[in-house]
């Protein structure tokens, strides 16, 4: 991911086809659009705006950027355990609707046992989803309805949609590392790997 790239004419000592590229974004259960900087101004030997740069023309785009409403970005999706624990992360554009991204997702797992039931928000919510999940994996799909789809669930199973401030914790958890707050890796595959080492500092935390 890239942002507005600007040359550093202000900087003799340094070629003219040298210039600087810096993106600002963020990454969370919503998809949130990149916000391009420009307009920065450096002083004459100062190099401490160098740090967080790239001293090379910079690329646009990237694999697994999506449009949103207010932009383009990426989406974590993970899925916790009752502790509220990583068990799967992965990383994908941010288009994609949440329910056709489930058995993806548990595909990419750590651990060999599959989750009973899965808890989920409104995006959730979709008829096929929990057909394929109870035919394919046996997993019980709880996610309250939408304002436009008739009542497909009962109270008692939605009262487990009560824990599902555990997996919210997670996010807040992986947004407390400064990598993961802004995407600055052009592939998803670097950036996925920033994000399993802060799913690894997080296990390592509740040993």
């Amino acid at each position: 991911m890239a942002g507005s790239a600007f040359a550093l004419w202000s900087l003799p000592e340094l070629p003219s086809s040298i210039s600087a590229v810096a993106a600002v974004g963020s990454i969370g259960r919503n998809p949130v659009g990149v916000v391009r900087r420009s307009g920065v101004t450096w002083q004459a030997g100062s190099f401490r705006g160098l740090r967080r740069c790239l001293l090379q023309w910079g690329k646009k785009g990237g694999d697994r950027i999506g449009p949103t409403r207010c932009g383009k970005g990426s989406k974590i999706v993970a899925i916790a355990d009752g502790h509220g624990l990583p068990v799967a992360v992965r990383i994908t554009s941010a288009s994609p609707n949440e329910s056709t991204l489930v058995e993806d997702t548990l595909e990419r797992r750590h651990i060999a046992a599959l989750p009973q039931r899965l808890i989920g928000d409104k995006a959730y919510d979709s008829d096929q989803l929990d057909e394929r999940l109870r035919k394919q994996h046996g997993i019980e799909m709880i996610a309250p309805n939408r304002r436009n789809r008739r009542r497909t669930q009962d109270g008692r199973p939605l009262r487990r949609y009560l824990r599902r401030w555990k997996i919210e914790r997670l996010f807040a958890w992986l947004k407390n590392f400064r990598r993961l707050t802004s995407r600055w890796e052009r592939y998803a595959t670097n950036f996925l790997g920033m994000v399993q080492l802060g799913c690894m500092l997080i296990l390592l935390r509740h040993l």
